[in-house]
């Protein structure tokens, strides 16, 4: 199958190889480079009611947009460096999830599939 996402993959590795950076990419550095930025992913939405989290300006999607893409290049980087096909692996879990959560016990409802 032809994975969408390897024409980005090659740029990230050309991006890290050019710079040399590739030395620092370990999983673990990836992996933390990933926790830092979904936390300043968060940080945009600290202290926003539900509502105002659904209706971002412009000025806070442009910078939420940025954080996004950095958490998802180093998701990609870190599964690229770990060989993980990232949407085979989101379309197992998606099964594993419909599993768990079937629509006549999940539907409307917040609660874990350990408390159904």
């Amino acid at each position: 199958m032809n994975d969408p996402l390897q024409p980005l993959i090659d740029s990230l590795r050309q991006f890290a190889d050019e710079r040399n950076w590739q030395q620092f990419h370990s999983p673990k550095n990836l992996a933390c480079a990933l926790s830092v930025e979904a936390a300043e992913l968060l940080e945009h939405f600290q202290w926003l009611s539900e509502a105002e989290s659904r209706t971002l300006t412009e000025h806070k999607l442009v910078a939420v947009r940025e954080e996004l893409a950095d958490v998802f290049i180093y998701l990609l980087q870190l599964a690229d460096k770990l060989g993980v096909d990232l949407v085979a692996a989101a379309e197992s879990k998606l099964a594993a999830n419909r599993a768990k959560y079937p629509v006549e016990k999940a539907a409307s409802s917040s609660k874990k599939y350990t408390e159904f």
